[in-house]
C-alpha cells in the first residue's frame, strides 16, 4: 500500500500539491467559528453533585446573586481605609453599577476586611454567558472604568473573580502561543540546518506545517467541535502549535533520513523517494496510529477539557500523517537533490565511521548490561511518583501570579477568610415538591457550621427560600482557599453533614467552586482507571499487528510505562513539592509519553526487524539498527523535546509543568528507552521476541516468503541495502 502511495505522489506531485491547496482553502473557508469556554464547571457532566447544585440554583433561585467578578479596594499606601476613602468606595461602586456595562447586571457593595485595609464590591453577570469571552470583555471594561473613577482619590482598585481570571487567562494564552511558536520555529530551523546543512530543508517543513497542515487541522477541529458538541477551550492553542511542529518535523525527518540513505545507496532520485515512502510508510503510519488512538482514548474522559483536547490532537496528528506520506514527498520529488541539499556537498557520501556505529557495537556486545543500566535509570526516577499530589487550581496554574486577578485572589485570602472568594452553597430541597414546612432551618444551619473546615454558615429567611418554599439556600464560607486540598476535603465533610442532617422528605446537594473541584477529583480518578488501560491495550494491538508478534508488544508497552513512571517521578521531584502538579498533567503526560515513546520504539524495532531479515543474528541486528535508526531518533527526539520545552517560557505554571514533563519524557523515550533499553532487550530475548510469527526470518529461509519493506508497508522481493549498498 505504501509503495503505491509513494509511486502515486512522486509521479503526480503537482496534482498532489493542488489537491492539498484546494482542500485546505475549502475547509478553512467553510469551517465554523470556535467559541471558547473557560468555566471549570463545563468540565463535568450533569451527573456530578456540584453540577446538580448549579442546575438547582438556576431553577430555584434564578435571580440569586452569584458574583462573576470582585472589585477590591485598598489605599495606595496600604494604610487602613479612612472615612473619606469609604465614601469614595461607595461613589465608585454606585458609578460602576450605573454604567450598565454589557453582561453586568448589577454591582453591589461588599464587606470590609477585619484589618480595615480592604473593601469589596461584587459584580453579577449574565449566568447564561458564564465562562464565555464576552464576560472577559466585561471584566476588562470594569478594570478600565474603575481605575478611571478612582483617579484623584487615594484608592487602588483591582478587579478579580472568575470573569477577570478568564480575561487574564486569555492574555496569558496569547503570550504562550507566541512564545511556543517563535521558540519552536527557531529550534527546528537551527537543528535542521545543523543536520542537513540545507536552508531549504530547514524552512520547508515549517512552511508546510504552519501554512497548510495547521490551518487545515484547525478547520477540521472546528467542524468536529460543533458536530459532536465538544467544549472549546482557548488554552489548547499553544499545545496544538507545538504538536504540529514537533510531530510534523519528526515525520519529515523520518522521510528525509531514509531518502538520503537511498540516494547514498545509488537509487535514482524519484525511485529513492518512492522507496523511502515504501520503507518508512508503515513505521510512520503505525506511530501516528498509536498517537491518534492514545488521544482518542481521551474521548472516554468525563472532563470536558480532555474530551475536546483528545479529538483535536487526534485530528491534528492524522492530518500531519497524511502530509508526511503525500505532501512532503510530492514537494521534495519536484526538487533535484543537489538543490534540495544545497549548499551541502557531502549529502551523497556515507560517513566512514559514526558515533552511533560505536554505540551500536557496544550495545550488541553488552546487551545485558545496557538493558540493566537503562532500565535502572528509569526505575529510580519512577520512585519520585510516590510523592505525587494533585493541584486543582487550574486558574492559578494557567495564569501568572503577577496578573491582576491572581493578585486580588491572594489579597483576599490574606485579608478575609481564605474561602471568602469561593463561597460554598448548600441547597436543601423537598423530594415530593411540597413546601419545607416545619423544617428548623437554624438548627440545620448550625449543623452545617459544625462540619470540619467551615468558617461560617448563614441562612436568610427572606432570601434563602425560593418562591414555592420547596428549596432553601445556605451560604458557607470555608477556612481554606477554594482549590486547596483542605477545602476539597472540607466539602466532603459538608456533603456528609448536609446529607446526614437533612430532615425526612428532603435531600441536600452542595455547590460552589470547591465542590466542583471535588467532583473533578473524582472524574480524574475515573479517567485514570479508564483512559490509561484503554490507550495501552489499543497501542498493544497496533504493535502486535505491525510486528506480527504477541511477545514484543508486552515488553515494548512495559518499557513505555517505565518511561512514563520516570517522567512523572522527575516532574514530581522538580515541581510537585509545593501545592502539587496540576490535576490534568498525569493524563496528558501519559498520553504523550506513551504515544511518542511508542513512536520511537516502532521506528527502532522496525529497523531492527529489517536488519534481522538481512540474515543478522539478534545482537548484530540490534547494533545495526542503532547505527541506522539512532541518528533519526536522536534528531527527532531532540527537536520534539526542545519544541515542548518552549512552553516553559510562557510564564504559565501549567504550561511550564507540561512543557518540562513532556520534553523530559521525550528525552527518556528517545535517548534511554528507544535507543538503549528496547533494542538491548530485544537482542537478549532473541528470536522469541517475534513469536508466534517469523518477522525476523532472514530472506531466503523457508518461511520468510516475501520480505515486508522494513519500516514500510508494501512488499518487495529484494533485501534492503544499507547506505554502502551491501546486503
Amino acid at each position: 500500500m505504501f509503495h503505491r502511495i509513494g509511486r502515486a505522489v512522486v509521479r503526480h506531485p503537482v496534482w498532489t500539491i493542488v489537491a492539498w491547496l484546494v482542500a485546505a482553502v475549502a475547509i478553512v473557508a467553510t469551517a465554523p467559528s470556535l467559541p471558547s469556554n473557560s468555566d471549570e464547571s463545563s468540565f463535568l457532566p450533569s451527573s456530578y453533585q456540584s453540577i446538580k447544585a448549579m442546575d438547582l440554583q438556576e431553577k430555584a433561585f434564578p435571580s440569586a446573586f452569584t458574583p462573576s467578578a470582585i472589585v477590591l479596594y485598598q489605599r495606595s499606601d496600604n494604610a487602613p481605609l479612612t472615612a473619606a476613602d469609604k465614601a469614595d468606595i461607595t461613589k465608585i461602586t454606585t458609578a460602576l453599577d450605573g454604567k450598565h456595562i454589557d453582561q453586568v447586571q448589577k454591582v453591589v457593595a461588599g464587606t470590609e476586611s477585619k484589618d480595615g485595609k480592604y473593601d469589596t464590591a461584587y459584580v453579577q453577570m449574565d449566568k447564561k454567558s458564564q465562562g464565555q469571552p464576552k464576560q472577559a470583555d466585561a471584566a476588562k471594561a470594569l478594570r478600565t472604568d474603575s481605575k478611571d473613577l478612582a483617579k484623584g482619590t487615594h484608592l487602588k482598585v483591582q478587579v478579580g473573580g472568575q470573569a477577570a481570571q478568564n480575561l487574564d487567562q486569555q492574555d496569558a494564552g496569547n503570550t504562550s502561543d507566541a512564545v511556543a511558536l517563535i521558540g519552536s520555529l527557531l529550534i527546528i530551523i537551527i537543528t535542521l540546518l545543523i543536520i542537513f546543512r540545507s536552508p531549504l530543508i530547514a524552512i520547508m517543513p515549517l512552511v508546510i506545517l504552519m501554512g497548510l497542515v495547521f490551518t487545515t487541522s484547525n478547520g477540521l477541529i472546528a467542524y468536529a467541535t460543533k458536530l459532536f458538541g465538544l467544549q472549546a477551550n482557548s488554552s489548547i492553542s499553544a499545545l496544538l502549535i507545538v504538536v504540529v511542529l514537533g510531530v510534523g518535523t519528526d515525520y519529515f525527518l523520518f522521510l528525509m533520513f531514509r531518502y538520503r540513505e537511498r540516494l547514498r545507496a545509488g537509487d535514482e532520485p524519484k525511485e529513492a523517494m518512492i522507496n523511502s515512502v515504501t520503507r518508512v510508510g508503515e513505521a510512520i503510519a503505525s506511530a501516528a496510529g498509536a498517537v491518534i488512538i492514545s488521544f482518542l482514548a481521551l474521548a472516554l474522559s468525563t472532563l470536558g477539557f480532555l474530551t475536546q483536547l483528545g479529538p483535536a490532537l487526534a485530528i491534528l496528528v492524522a492530518v500531519t500523517l497524511i502530509a508526511g506520506l503525500t505532501l512532503f514527498p510530492a514537494i521534495c520529488s519536484l526538487i533535484p537533490p543537489k538543490a534540495l541539499f544545497w549548499p551541502g556537498k557531502k549529502w551523497h557520501l556515507e560517513p566512514s565511521g559514526t558515533r552511533f556505529t560505536s554505540i551500536g557495537r557496544m550495545l550488541g556486545r553488552r546487551s545485558g548490561l545496557v538493558a540493566i543500566v537503562s532500565g535502572l535509570v528509569m526505575l529510580l526516577l519512577a520512585l519520585g511518583t510516590l510523592g505525587y499530589k494533585a493541584d486543582y487550581d487550574l486558574a492559578s496554574g494557567s495564569i501568572p501570579k503577577t496578573k491582576e486577578s491572581m493578585v486580588v485572589q491572594d489579597s483576599m485570602q490574606k485579608a478575609y477568610s481564605a474561602g471568602a472568594a469561593d463561597p460554598t452553597s448548600v441547597f436543601l430541597t423537598s423530594t415530593d415538591g411540597k413546601p419545607l414546612n416545619g423544617v428548623d432551618f437554624t438548627a440545620y444551619k448550625d449543623k452545617l457550621s459544625q462540619a470540619d473546615g467551615v468558617a461560617s454558615a448563614t441562612f436568610d429567611q427572606s432570601t434563602g427560600l425560593n418562591k414555592d418554599h420547596t428549596t432553601a439556600l445556605f451560604n458557607l464560607t470555608l477556612k481554606y482557599s477554594g482549590a486547596s486540598d483542605k477545602a476539597i476535603a472540607a466539602v466532603g465533610d459538608v456533603r456528609t453533614a448536609a446529607k446526614n442532617n437533612a430532615p425526612p422528605g428532603t435531600e441536600a446537594v452542595v455547590g460552589g467552586t470547591s465542590s466542583i473541584y471535588r467532583d473533578i477529583n473524582a472524574a480524574v480518578n475515573h479517567d485514570y482507571r479508564t483512559v490509561f488501560p484503554v490507550a495501552a491495550i489499543l497501542i498493544m494491538v497496533i504493535l502486535g499487528l505491525l510486528l506480527r508478534s504477541i511477545v514484543a508488544p508486552w515488553y515494548l508497552i512495559a518499557s513505555v510505562a517505565l518511561g512514563f513512571g520516570a517522567t512523572l517521578g522527575a516532574t514530581v521531584l522538580i515541581f510537585g513539592r509545593g501545592s502539587g502538579l496540576i490535576f490534568m498533567l498525569p493524563i496528558i503526560m501519559y498520553l504523550f509519553v506513551v504515544a511518542i515513546g511508542t513512536d520511537y520504539n516502532i521506528l527502532m524495532i522496525a529497523r531492527l526487524r529489517e536488519e534481522a531479515r538481512e540474515g543478522r543474528e539478534p545482537r548484530e541486528a540490534a547494533a545495526e539498527a542503532l547505527r541506522h535508526a539512532g541518528p533519526t531518533i536522536a534528531s527527532a527526539g531532540f527537536i520534539l523535546a526542545a519544541t515542548f520545552a518552549t512552553l516553559m517560557l510562557s510564564g504559565n505554571s501549567f504550561l511550564t509543568e507540561m512543557g518540562f514533563a513532556i520534553a523530559f519524557g521525550i528525552v527518556v523515550a528517545a535517548f534511554v528507552m528507544a535507543m538503549f533499553f528496547t533494542p538491548s532487550l530485544t537482542a537478549l530475548i532473541g528470536h522469541a521476541a517475534w513469536w508466534p510469527g517469523h518477522a525476523d526470518r532472514a530472506v531466503g529461509s523457508d518461511d520468510a516468503g516475501v520480505v515486508a519493506a522494513g519500516a514500510g508497508g508494501g512488499s518487495y522481493d529484494a533485501p534492503e541495502l544499507d547506505e554502502t549498498g551491501r546486503r
